[in-house]
């Protein structure tokens, strides 16, 4: 059957065999576990998760025509859910033990991520996420303090996560070839992290903070408190540094205070 990526969905398929081996080496898979691979594309990493004979394999994929491909590889091997992956629900698989997988959509790449934070309970029923990005977002997501990649997507991405960069993979690695280079990173739920009224109101300040990075945090602290020289002074800031001075956890610090004092 003959195939033509679609370039509005992202479709780039990874051909590369030894990295479809490292990927399913970094997942751990065992007999046990259930697997979700999201963009599964041709089936190639999905033929390499099956050979691990893990509980139950499901497969999202939003191209019907792919997951005719996919019906006809796997048979009832699998399950596949033709699906949007950003409308997929995880309600039904919290009592397992979940490994995801993932080679994202550079176009809604951090949008899935951030609705895999934000999904309530991972840390209970998610071991890890295998997932691969375009480069120059991983390196957004894996920054440090005090440099120019770290942002509100770091702040974010750490939050309830530890990361850990595994390759960077070249673009002749898949079919058709990207113009970049891409990342593959390992996110391990964290068991212990900020409890937040609402992940949202980390995303408006970090919004705030980074909406203007080069000011000094004085304006951003000015806009999200009444009493932003008391809160400097709680949380011994230093009101001339920039918003890339300060490091994840001062974010989810301001988070807290915000969430007690502002109604």
């Amino acid at each position: 059957m003959k195939f033509n990526p679609k370039k509005s969905l992202g479709q780039n398929f990874l051909v590369d065999n030894k990295v479809l081996s490292k990927i399913v080496e970094i997942g751990e898979i065992e007999h046990q576990d259930f697997v979700i691979e999201v963009g599964p594309g041709n089936g190639a990493l999905t033929e390499k998760i099956f050979e691990k004979k893990p509980k139950k394999l499901i497969v999202i994929e939003k191209d019907n025509r792919l997951s005719v491909v996919l019906k006809k590889k796997f048979s009832n091997n699998i399950s596949i859910v033709n699906q949007d992956m950003m409308d997929f629900t995880y309600e039904d698989y919290q009592t397992n033990k979940l490994i995801i997988f993932g080679n994202l959509p550079y176009n809604i790449s951090t949008q899935i991520l951030a609705k895999w934070i934000k999904t309530e309970n991972i840390d209970k029923f998610c071991k890890r996420l295998i997932l691969m990005f375009q480069k120059e977002v991983a390196d957004r997501i894996i920054a440090e303090t005090n440099t120019k990649h770290f942002g509100r997507l770091t702040i974010l991405s750490n939050w309830k996560m530890e990361v850990k960069k595994i390759i960077d993979i070249e673009p002749e690695s898949f079919k058709p070839s990207p113009k970049v280079k891409s990342t593959l990173l390992i996110f391990v739920p964290k068991k212990n992290f900020y409890e937040f009224n609402d992940p949202k109101n980390l995303e408006h300040i970090t919004n705030v903070f980074f909406t203007q990075r080069r000011k000094m945090i004085k304006k951003p602290l000015k806009l999200l408190f009444k009493n932003y020289e008391d809160v400097s002074k709680k949380l011994n800031l230093d009101l001339k540094l920039r918003p890339q001075n300060l490091d994840n956890v001062t974010y989810y610090e301001i988070c807290k205070l915000y969430e007690s004092l502002v109604k």
